[in-house]
């Protein structure tokens, strides 16, 4: 039997992407020194992620679409939501790309507060909003999105596609398996989650694959002051955390 038969051949497996590094991943096996290369790659951005947001401050991670321009609703809501996290004295940190990210960086920074981005290179789509007071760019989303929950003492998600429900799933899966604490998860834009929020209460808890509870730990709300006022008291009556406006502000690098 030639290589080219054997089940586990890299030309076999079919799998392929634009990225011709990402296609040499996805081939298939390869000789354990090759992987072994990926591995310092992958440490290394961690190792870089970590250098860089250790001052981040206490914050609040923001997920949403990148395909929201300004004049939208939820560019809006999601700016506002900026605002807010800035005036209660938090960190506004997001995946640093355009859509609802520029609208949190741009509310966070307009309000005089910290505004941080985790971006992802992508082929399209993705780039570096100008509202961001400091970025990071990450080649793995893994790593990504180790960054954007290590430092957050809670998670909005305004409306947004794949990429965000991937975010807001992983939150919750770590919420409700006590890998992290019981951190706030807030999701605005009633009108757009309640088709999802119903099928969750419907479908899931009916079937008993979640808890009752676990539904419950969503906030939803269309008001950034309310989901802002519903993260401090969280954070600060049942985190532990020593709440002092100037904690943030020190990640600005601002007196």
């Amino acid at each position: 039997m030639t290589s080219a038969n054997l089940p586990n051949d890299p030309k076999n497996w079919g799998k392929t992407s634009p990225d011709q590094e990402e296609r040499k991943f996805f081939e298939g096996p390869k000789r354990p020194h090759n992987d072994g290369a990926r591995l310092l790659r992958i440490m290394a951005e961690f190792a870089k992620g970590f250098h860089t947001l250790w001052r981040v401050g206490p914050c609040v991670t923001v997920f949403g679409s990148a395909r929201f321009q300004e004049g939208h609703r939820y560019y809006t809501m999601a700016r506002e939501m900026g605002r807010e996290l800035a005036s209660v004295g938090f960190t506004t940190m997001t995946g640093g790309g355009p859509g609802i990210m520029e609208a949190a960086n741009r509310g966070a920074k307009e309000a005089g507060g910290a505004s941080w981005g985790c971006n992802i290179k992508l082929p399209r789509e993705q780039h570096e909003n100008p509202y961001v007071d400091r970025f990071i760019t990450f080649r793995y989303f893994f790593v990504r999105k180790v960054m954007l929950v290590k430092y957050s003492y809670a998670f909005v998600c305004l409306p947004g596609g794949f990429g965000t429900l991937d975010e807001l799933f992983e939150i919750a899966v770590l919420v409700q398996t006590g890998k992290v604490r019981n951190f706030p998860i807030v999701l605005m834009g009633r009108a757009y989650w309640q088709p999802l929020l119903d099928y969750i209460k419907g479908t899931f808890v009916a079937e008993k694959t979640i808890d009752p509870l676990d539904f419950d730990r969503f906030y939803v709300t269309d008001s950034a002051s309310e989901a802002a006022k519903h993260i401090v008291d969280v954070a600060t009556r049942d985190l532990g955390l020593g709440y002092r406006k100037a904690l943030a502000k020190a990640a600005t690098g601002k007196p």
